[in-house]
């Protein structure tokens, strides 16, 4: 089988294998590229993945069909069983049985800590609109972005995870945050599991913590929208 190599410093070791166990969480209910060998040799870290031909557009109503069967997926808890990377940046999944309490320990706090120490003066949002909102603990992707999700002529694939236990809402709302997936996604996904009441703004809260790590990976380029986000959301 044809391989896609991901290589790095020997240090990234742990990194892809937090991506290789959110792949094989994710396998069951949704197609991601099959894992075929990692580890570290030559001094380099390495995990090698199915090598998968992408088509330009597909079938988006399956995609989000698919996407609410993966959120059918409860878990025991808020959180994952091993820390993992949102992106380059690592990310803090201890159990917790509140998700608002999940959110603010394991999200939020870290981000913004990090923000200050790189000298961005920023306050923790009010997390109010998370107190009434009592979700499941949904199996999530967790960096769910139109440049982790396409199509191959057997349909819908996901890949490059950041896995853990959440509002499903989480997972939605990142899909609209660096362009939007297509109307018919939406559709298909609120047709089979309809989304709570107040998603429209609990969508930015969650999207915050996606600007913070961007804010805190690349710079002052994304504080204008962390700062417009934290004033909507007072």
């Amino acid at each position: 089988m044809q391989g896609f190599l991901k290589e790095g410093a020997p240090g990234r070791a742990d990194a892809f294998a937090a991506e290789a166990d959110g792949l094989e969480a994710l396998r069951p209910y949704i197609r991601v590229p099959q894992i075929l060998d990692r580890g570290v040799q030559g001094g380099k870290a390495y995990l090698r993945l199915e090598f998968l031909r992408f088509q330009g557009s597909g079938n988006w109503k399956s995609m989000g069909q698919t996407l609410a069967h993966l959120h059918r997926q409860a878990g025991p808890r808020f959180g994952w069983h091993r820390d993992n990377y949102i992106g380059l940046a690592p990310q803090i999944n201890a159990w917790r049985d509140d998700w608002a309490e999940f959110f603010a320990e394991c999200r939020l706090r870290p981000q913004i800590e990090l923000a200050r120490k790189n000298g961005f003066g920023l306050e923790e949002p009010d997390l109010g609109i998370l107190k009434s909102h009592q979700p499941q603990p949904s199996l999530l992707h967790g960096d769910l972005w139109s440049g982790n999700a396409g199509f191959t002529a057997e349909g819908p694939v996901v890949f490059d995870p950041a896995v853990y236990y959440g509002d499903r809402e989480a997972d939605l709302a990142m899909t609209e945050l660096f362009g939007e997936f297509p109307r018919e996604f939406y559709d298909a996904y609120d047709k089979a599991f309809p989304l709570a009441q107040g998603y429209e703004e609990r969508k930015h809260l969650y999207n915050l913590y996606h600007l913070l790590n961007h804010l805190n990976l690349f710079g002052s380029g994304y504080l204008g929208q962390v700062e417009a986000t934290l004033r909507r959301l007072r």
